[in-house]
């Protein structure tokens, strides 16, 4: 469970995060919607210690995270290229990580024969190192690097970026199979809308730091998207940029 309470960020006169109480259940898929700017990547960067709050707090099973370490065990994460390490292969990258997490390089290799389709014979054995990968392909490394070692909860943010449609859908089935099979928690920011409800539960949508919807995914889920960012278009504000 995940308990944000209180939590706010600011920057000066300005907040970019502002949310008084959100939980998210264990084995939830937990969808981020949001046009830029609007608190998306501050709630990651809150939720994995990255960013100190300004007032207020994330619990993760009763820890709070700028507070202890004890959460990290369970917490893995892929938000960009910074958490990829360039200067290794994506050999060298997913051994790094899996020692972090316990395990030795025969755990891991066994680990990722199973994405053998998804690096398409671009990634191992490549003799490239990830800094000269494609953005696609840093993009595969760093999902995966994120699921070595079984954790509880995944944060993601875009995912379905730089990705090409084969995998894209690959990926949506990956998700879908450890949330089901596995009970892992995800956590999923992303621009495309068609993605997000296909694959969530549950979406929040956030605007200027608040949380403005919480929707439980249905089939009318797309359409009530689609609609509220359309009507975005046609705020005052937002017309007169």
């Amino acid at each position: 469970m995940i308990t944000i309470q209180n939590l706010k960020k600011t920057y000066g006169d300005a907040t970019v995060l502002n949310i008084e109480h959100l939980e998210i259940p264990s084995g939830e898929t937990f969808g981020l919607a949001g046009n830029n700017g609007a608190g998306k990547t501050t709630l990651f960067s809150l939720m994995l210690d990255l960013i100190q709050p300004t007032t207020g707090s994330v619990n993760i099973d009763g820890i709070v995270v700028n507070e202890s370490e004890q959460w990290k065990n369970k917490v893995s994460a892929f938000i960009d290229e910074t958490f990829l390490i360039g200067y290794l292969t994506p050999e060298e990258y997913f051994y790094f990580i899996g020692e972090l997490r316990g395990q030795n390089k025969a755990s891991v290799d066994d680990f990722l024969k199973q994405f053998h389709d998804l690096f398409n014979g671009e990634i191992i054995n490549s003799g490239k190192y990830v800094r000269d990968l494609s953005k696609g392909n840093q993009k595969k490394v760093g999902i995966v690097g994120a699921l070595i070692g079984n954790p509880e909860i995944i944060i993601l943010d875009e995912p379905f970026a730089n990705l090409d449609p084969s995998t894209q859908i690959k990926l949506k089935n990956l998700i879908k199979e450890l949330s089901k099979q596995n009970g892992v928690t995800f956590l999923i920011s992303s621009h495309d809308l068609a993605h997000t409800t296909e694959v969530c539960n549950r979406i929040v949508v956030v605007n200027k730091g608040l949380v403005v919807q919480d929707i439980k995914t249905s089939p009318e889920t797309l359409k009530q998207l689609e609609d509220y960012f359309a009507d975005q278009i046609n705020t005052p504000e937002t017309a007169s940029l």
